[in-house]
């Protein structure tokens, strides 16, 4: 079941489709080449989890009675602009083969294309965003900033087996659920929320990005490269030790001899087994779900918004932080 049906709104399926229409739209470009390049990943598909939460911040704002208005469709592709224009630049730094089930970008082309793509792609976000106000391009502006922040902060930290929860989550506010953040303001910018409805809508798309990012780490080290649709267990051979592995290191005094540097196949895949056997996992993922209670709250403090479409956002919450892929 997609997202769409788990929110059971009638008109978002719609909306949604709209939102792809103007994706495709704004990365096509007169040089085929770039063209080409900059639509590789929209072409993919995906969950579209950050258009989603923008419409559905809008309908939450001024009911879910009527379509959405043409700013959030066009916020909601700015965001998922900036998300893809993110993932072209992890991809290089990742050295990533796949994303989505196909070749990535810097895989097809090269790194420099990558780059310079997701450069573009980000420009066009921001074009979009300058569109809708000053306001919402300066929150786009300075959510690429924390996305760049948060990337960095990880990267401070490859194969540290010193590695805090707290740097953890400082990582993954930035390069996660500030992006998340911002797609639910934007849906409520756009239409003409207040101050406090605006924070009861990041706050929830903060913890929602935050339970999203630290399950999809969990899923790191228990699911399969198809379900995930890139390698599994890519998170440990960068040195990247998330959540779940920060639990398993401070209960198992024998994995960190383990990491800490490069890993074979066949070490990746012990390490994958015992740290996701002692019982990590699902600390990490009760964690997740600390998160998912805490943005249904963020939700309840606003009496502003749609009932009926806060509903929805609680099922969205559930079905993200409860999935097996």
């Amino acid at each position: 079941m997609g997202l769409a049906e788990t929110l059971e709104l009638p008109l978002l399926p719609g909306d949604l489709g709209r939102v792809e229409d103007a994706l495709a739209g704004a990365v096509r470009h007169p040089d085929r080449f770039l063209g080409d390049v900059a639509s590789h990943l929209v072409r993919a598909g995906g969950k579209r989890i950050r258009p989603t939460l923008t419409l559905c911040a809008a309908y939450a704002a001024t009911g879910a009675d009527r379509a959405a208005a043409e700013d959030a469709v066009t916020g909601a592709v700015a965001v998922e602009l900036v998300h893809l224009g993110s993932l072209y630049h992890d991809d290089v730094i990742d050295e990533a083969e796949t994303r989505r089930g196909v070749p990535s970008v810097n895989a097809r082309w090269s790194n420099i294309v990558a780059i310079l793509a997701g450069d573009y792609l980000l420009a066009r976000a921001s074009a979009l965003a300058a569109s809708l106000g000053a306001p919402v391009a300066a929150l786009l502006a300075a959510t690429i900033g924390e996305l760049c922040r948060g990337q960095v902060l990880e990267l401070q930290h490859l194969f540290d087996v010193a590695r805090s929860e707290e740097d953890y989550a400082s990582a993954i506010e930035g390069k996660t659920a500030t992006l998340f953040a911002t797609a639910c303001r934007v849906g409520g910018m756009v239409s003409a929320a207040d101050e406090p409805t605006l924070d009861a809508l990041t706050r929830f798309g903060t913890h929602l990005g935050l339970g999203y990012q630290i399950v999809d780490d969990c899923l790191d080290l228990t699911a399969t490269d198809d379900a995930l649709g890139k390698p599994a267990g890519q998170d440990l051979v960068e040195g990247i030790y998330t959540l779940p592995v920060i639990y398993a290191l401070a209960d198992d005094s024998g994995l960190a001899e383990r990491l800490g540097g490069p890993l074979d196949s066949q070490r990746l895949a012990e390490v994958r087994q015992r740290a996701a056997a002692n019982g990590a996992v699902e600390a990490a993922l009760a964690v997740a779900a600390d998160h998912a209670t805490k943005a249904a709250e963020a939700l309840a403090g606003a009496d502003t918004l749609d009932s009926g479409v806060c509903d929805s956002l609680r099922r969205l919450v559930e079905g993200l932080v409860d999935r097996q892929s």
